[in-house]
């Protein structure tokens, strides 16, 4: 009787919670304002659907601009780091960083303060992309709710370059709709 009693309130609580959980899924996504200046923190976060002095495309938009071929594409996942404190003789192999096929990779290029060494592997990276033209066409993305392609594309309006596009979709978007991707190596001089 006693093993009863305690089962007995677990399944009416359990019950109760259901409803909740099931109301809080379909609950409308929260819409987010511009910051004034980047985002500093908690990077995986909902954005805004707008960056001001950019182009916010869809998947489709981005694909066509791929398939255009007129413009850079541009991944600022950062690259996870190394778990401090592994055994001695342990190996760190990173995760592959798959994306869309020809993307240029500047990773940690889109935390909200950069050292002055990224952010110089990062002016590098655009110059390398858009072969020295502020007008060049640059796609920045990384994956679905991150911040750190806003901050980069917009770091990229800041840094003067006139022609930028921000695909928040991220390569998530970009796979599930079956386009081209490929097995990313970071661009050398990065941290």
């Amino acid at each position: 009787m006693t093993a009863r009693a305690t089962f007995l309130p677990f399944v009416l609580v359990a019950g109760l919670a259901a409803p909740a959980i099931a109301a809080d899924v379909s609950a409308p996504k929260t819409v987010v304002g511009e910051p004034k200046d980047y985002r500093q923190d908690e990077y995986r976060a909902p954005v805004p659907p707008t960056l001001a002095g950019a182009t916010v495309v869809s998947t489709e938009q981005a694909h066509a601009l791929w398939e255009s071929g007129g413009t850079a594409f541009i991944d600022v996942l950062p690259r996870p780091p190394k778990p401090q404190n592994l055994p001695e003789g342990t190996i760190w192999k990173e995760k592959p960083r798959i994306s869309v096929r020809g993307a240029l990779w500047l990773p940690n290029t889109g935390y909200g303060k950069l050292p002055d060494v990224t952010l110089d592997y990062f002016r590098k990276g655009l110059e390398k992309a858009s072969g020295g033209n502020g007008d060049h066409p640059l796609l920045f993305f990384c994956l679905p709710d991150c911040w750190m392609s806003w901050n980069a594309a917009r770091r990229a309006l800041e840094l003067g370059y006139g022609k930028v596009y921000w695909y928040p979709a991220g390569s998530e978007g970009w796979a599930m709709a079956g386009y081209p991707l490929e097995q990313l190596t970071p661009e050398p001089g990065g941290n």
